[in-house]
Parts: structure tokens; sequence; C-alpha cells
């Protein structure tokens, strides 16, 4: 039997996925310089008036990646201003993260699926509590890949040329030449 470790699902789930989101971005500003067209209108779009920015879907999904892996891990994640006004900066947010997650060991998330997490919801006096197992399956990785993939949808919405290929960049390491068969 394979054993699964929650450093391996959560790094390995959120390394990619930003990239693939940097990546995104860049075809972003290639759009935008194709088409004259200013890029600090995508950084400000969004999908629907009542939802958040590009850099907003961007900020939180680099959020939720820091956050569950210091909740996981036992640490305090660092603390990023949410200052973005431009898709490289936006970018340059992205590497941070991927830093940060990649800098923590895998020995640091040792117990982190039994690890007791609550997160409070003060505005209606509730919290929710969650072994680290049912927050990284259940919230954490949820909230990243909405926030990944409502980046993706503006950009798209936005006309910029981007498929599924893009969203998924990472698995490109999965393809492999088959065999001619005998």
């Amino acid at each position: 039997m394979v054993k699964v470790s929650i450093h391996a699902i959560a790094v390995e789930t959120f390394v990619p996925m930003l990239r693939s989101l940097s990546g995104v971005l860049d075809k972003g500003a290639e759009h935008a310089r194709a088409n004259k067209s200013d890029p600090h209108a995508l950084v400000n779009a969004r999908l629907a008036p009542d939802m958040y920015t590009l850099a907003q879907q961007v900020q939180l999904a680099c959020d939720q990646a820091k956050d569950a892996t210091a909740r996981l891990s036992g640490q305090d994640a660092p603390q990023f201003e949410n200052t973005e006004k431009t898709l490289e900066e936006l970018k340059a947010r992205i590497a941070k993260t991927i830093d940060y997650v990649n800098s923590v060991r895998a020995t640091a998330f040792e117990g982190a699926e039994d690890r007791e997490n609550t997160i409070p919801i003060p505005e209606n006096n509730i919290a929710f509590e969650m072994n680290g197992l049912q927050f990284l399956r259940d919230w954490a990785l949820p909230h990243f890949y909405f926030h990944v993939v409502t980046a993706y949808d503006i950009l798209r919405h936005n006309g910029v040329d981007i498929g599924k290929r893009d969203y998924m960049s990472g698995v490109g390491r999965y393809i492999r030449q088959l065999s001619n068969p005998a």
C-alpha cells in the first residue's frame, strides 16, 4: 500500500497550479500588448459585479496556498500586503508564494493529518473545526482551485487565448511516448 503524505498533496498541488496561474497571466500580458489594450483593465476585471477582481483572485489563491502550508506544518504564514496593481506584481506574488511553499520541509508536515484546525467566522459567531486532512481536502484545496479557476475564467472571458492546456500545464510531466505494440 502506498502512503500519501499531506506534504505531497499540498505542495505538489499548490506549486504546479501556481505556475500555471503565472503562465496564464503571461498570456494575459501578451494579449494586452497584441491588442494595444490596457493591462490594468485585466487586473481589475471581474466576472460579475459582486465577484472579486483578477488581482483579488490571484491574491486569494496565493493566500490559500501559503496559509494552508503554514497551518498544516504548524507555522505562522508569511503576511503579504494586497497591493498588486499590475500583472507583473501579481506574478511576483505567485513567485513569492511558490518560494514559501517549497521552503517548508516535508518533515514539518508530520502529523498534519491529525493537527486540529479552527477557522473562526466571527461575524456569524461560528467556527469550522477540522483535522488537517479534512482541512486540506474540504477547505484549502477547494478554495484554492476556486480562485485559480476564477482568475483563469476572468482572463478567458476578456479574450485571452488560453485553454485547458494552459490551466493544467503541470500535467505535461506525465506525458509518455507509447511503445509500439508488437
